[in-house]
């Protein structure tokens, strides 16, 4: 399937099988969102919404979903399944995770780029098959390394930074990746700043906050 992390205007395409504005360089808030998310695991591609983060510490505008190609914002099935070369294929592989329904959300001001992900299944499984899958294949396609314990993230994300730029891959500036499951939830998150560690410390606030939005049952 698609690497849908750092789409500009079109995404590169990568097949997933499963294995089984302010500165960039601003600090990073202890907070990515000002609004509290609602309680209950969502029935609903709004209530899915609902519990994205709204804004990120970098400052960085939020890019209207039409705005993208193809747009972001509500994901079904179908729409995930279509970023790959197969879209019958990968339909099948989603329906193997149990997915029920995504959301996509961008930052962006020049170079700089916030992006958001979230997926639901319908069981725990599927999460962290589908968490675990997606790192491998998208660290495949940036040629990164993973890191499955990276010390400040929450347990259950693996990282991969990226501290030259890689303009062909889609990132005109140090980058940093985040794959997280969370009970029937996924979270990938990445982050494109003017240095490493800016790039690092955008990620990591973002992670958490959206992992902290996310219903625990």
């Amino acid at each position: 399937m698609t690497s849908r992390l750092l789409r500009t205007v079109a995404a590169p395409l990568l097949l997933l099988t499963p294995a089984g504005c302010a500165s960039p360089d601003a600090p990073a808030a202890t907070t990515a969102s000002s609004s509290p998310a609602p309680a209950g695991v969502p029935t609903s591609a709004a209530e899915l919404e609902a519990l994205l983060v709204d804004a990120v510490p970098s400052g960085l505008p939020l890019v209207p979903d039409d705005e993208l190609d193809p747009p972001a914002g509500e994901k079904t099935i179908d729409d995930v399944a279509r970023y790959g070369e197969d879209a019958q294929q990968q339909r099948q592989v989603l329906s193997d995770y149990g997915y029920e329904r995504g959301w996509e959300r961008f930052w962006r001001s020049d170079a700089a780029l916030t992006s958001v992900f979230v997926d639901q299944f319908s069981a725990v499984e599927g999460a962290d098959s589908y968490a675990e899958d997606l790192a491998r294949n998208d660290a495949e396609y940036y040629d990164g390394l993973l890191d499955s314990a990276p010390g400040d993230l929450p347990p259950g994300c693996v990282l991969m930074a990226r501290d030259q730029p890689a303009p062909d891959q889609g990132f005109a500036g140090p980058a940093a990746f985040a794959w997280c499951a969370s009970g029937a939830f996924t979270v990938s998150v990445a982050a494109v700043a003017a240095t490493p560690a800016a790039a690092r410390a955008e990620l990591t606030a973002v992670t958490a906050a959206q992992l902290d939005r996310l219903p625990t049952s």
